[in-house]
């Protein structure tokens, strides 16, 4: 459950919240896998989602800044809001897994979790 939660260490670092499921993930890889399952998913979801997508909001926005002088710009301005949206989408999928996995359901999200287990599993 933490592990997913970490997302929530982004409001206030901005960045570190990879952190905590990293952290998670190197104290309990050999004493749960359901522990090291959760907290590598959380993990790399984090880097996708949070730390990817706002990177690419940001050259997205510094792009259409760079447009909106020719005009063209501010056309991408709704395309710029809606990637900009990317981290705080994943904020809400990461507590909805905290809230799966708190009460014992096995959660896993969307295209990570699989690659994740297959990865564990060997």
């Amino acid at each position: 459950m933490f592990a997913h939660l970490g997302v929530l260490v982004n409001l206030v670092s901005g960045i570190l919240g990879p952190v905590v499921p990293l952290i998670i993930y190197m104290v309990y890889k050999d004493r749960s896998r359901y522990v090291a399952y959760h907290s590598l998913q959380a993990l790399i979801f984090q880097l996708i989602w949070w730390v990817g997508g706002g990177i690419l909001a940001g050259v997205v926005w510094f792009i259409t800044s760079l447009l909106s002088t020719v005009l063209i710009g501010i056309l991408c301005i709704p395309i710029a809001c809606i990637i900009s949206a990317m981290p705080l989408v994943a904020l809400g999928y990461g507590i909805y897994g905290g809230i799966q996995t708190s009460q014992g359901q096995d959660f896993k999200y969307w295209l990570v979790g699989d690659w994740v287990r297959s990865t564990l599993t060997g």
